[in-house]
């Protein structure tokens, strides 16, 4: 499907809750990930899948959970140290406040937080994450997706991204920085990292504050997705329309510099993945097949320069109601720039005149994105346009 990283969600052996990021022991694999047939628990024991990855033309990447373990980890007594504590000595759970509602918290009772920060004995648990980080490289991990990176101090990440580089200095760290404020964003900005994420999942193609985060923090690389192991399937929140599978999938296409999705997502699933119950045994029935429009989307994305990169949006205001209308810039090749129209209505198709729309590059093309497995490549701009129901275009 033209992807380039694989990426996958932590491998070790869990603890009592069994939940993927309830890591009880960092130097073994999770069960279910082992070999058939094998005791082998080794994280060595998955460098034939590793190198398997890479000989497909993927580079593998792993979670790295580093802000807690689970609280039944063995660290919790051999290391009591490294632990946050409450006010009564017990080791603290991690925990997520709403923004949206302060008075809603979360607490996860199965993990132990961990005191990266003050921890009296901050330079053996350093060094502890340190050898974590080696023992993934050893085994031909490309890259890291660094779960909730914000909670993990900036000093932390810049000793181990100087360290993994001294190894490998190609290899990716990517902060997962969903859910935390501004100014935890802005503090990653000297750690290292490589790419952030971006909530254009989120957007309702109305409201600023998308497009205000994309342009105060387009100076970070960014990854965008239409669904995530932590969200709905979209197939299930859309009722199982295939055209907002495919206009969801093309805004995160257009919307940054890289985009991801889960597995499944090609086949329209819709059950969410859980990161305790899943297993292949919850393989679904197809409801349709866009493989050739994912592949055919990556290919035009990753061949031309004016959809790579963060680049700058600024919204157009146009006389249609159910049209959103963005104009993109490329920030590495000054002066090229385009138009992203999304067509918001669900039930009916409109057509549009084109001329309304302000300014169009010079001598523009029109591609049809949400349909570009079906249609040809870009044609000369008409006067006006009929757009299908939830359909996305760009002239450029």
């Amino acid at each position: 499907m033209g992807f380039n990283w694989l990426y996958v969600n932590p491998i070790h052996e869990p603890g009592v809750s069994g939940s993927l990021y309830a890591i009880k022991h960092y130097d073994r694999v999770h069960p279910a990930f082992r070999p058939k047939g094998s005791l082998d628990a080794r994280l060595s024991c998955l460098e034939p899948t590793v190198h398997q990855v890479v000989r497909c033309g993927l580079a593998p990447m792993m979670d790295l959970v580093i802000n807690h373990t689970a609280i039944d980890s063995p660290l919790v007594d051999q290391h009591p140290e490294w632990f946050v504590r409450d006010q009564e000595g017990r080791v603290a759970h991690p925990f997520a406040v709403d923004p949206n509602d302060p008075a809603r918290k979360t607490v996860w009772g199965d993990l132990a937080e961990i005191d990266n920060r003050r921890s009296s004995d901050r330079e053996g648990l350093w060094e502890y994450w340190g050898r974590v980080l080696d023992a993934y490289l050893s085994i031909g991990i490309k890259g890291f997706r660094c779960d909730a990176a914000y909670k993990v101090p900036v000093e932390l990440w810049q000793f181990l991204i100087a360290r993994a580089r001294q190894q490998r200095p190609d290899v990716l760290f990517w902060a997962e920085n969903l859910g935390c404020t501004p100014e935890e964003t802005r503090a990653l900005r000297s750690a290292g990292f490589q790419f952030v994420c971006n909530s254009s999942k989120w957007w309702n193609f109305s409201d600023e504050w998308c497009l205000d985060q994309h342009e105060e923090f387009k100076d970070l690389p960014s990854i965008a997705f239409p669904e995530t192991h932590d969200t709905q399937r979209m197939a299930r929140e859309s009722g199982g329309r295939e055209d907002i599978q495919r206009q969801r999938y093309v805004l995160a296409a257009v919307f940054s510099s890289g985009l991801m999705m889960p597995i499944g997502y090609e086949f329209g699933f819709q059950e969410s993945l859980h990161v305790v119950q899943t297993s292949p045994a919850d393989w679904e029935v197809p409801h349709w097949d866009l493989q050739p429009f994912i592949r055919a989307v990556n290919q035009w994305k990753l061949a031309d320069p004016l959809w790579q990169g963060e680049g700058t949006l600024c919204r157009r205001f146009v006389e249609y109601p159910h049209l959103c209308l963005l104009e993109r810039r490329s920030l590495g090749s000054p002066g090229r720039w385009g138009l992203i129209c999304v067509h918001l209505g669900q039930d009916q198709a409109c057509e549009v005149d084109c001329h309304r729309f302000g300014t169009l590059p010079a001598m523009p093309e029109l591609t049809r994105l949400s349909y570009l497995d079906r249609s040809p490549g870009p044609l000369p701009l008409p006067s006006r346009v009929r757009l299908s129901p939830s359909e996305i275009v760009v002239i450029s």
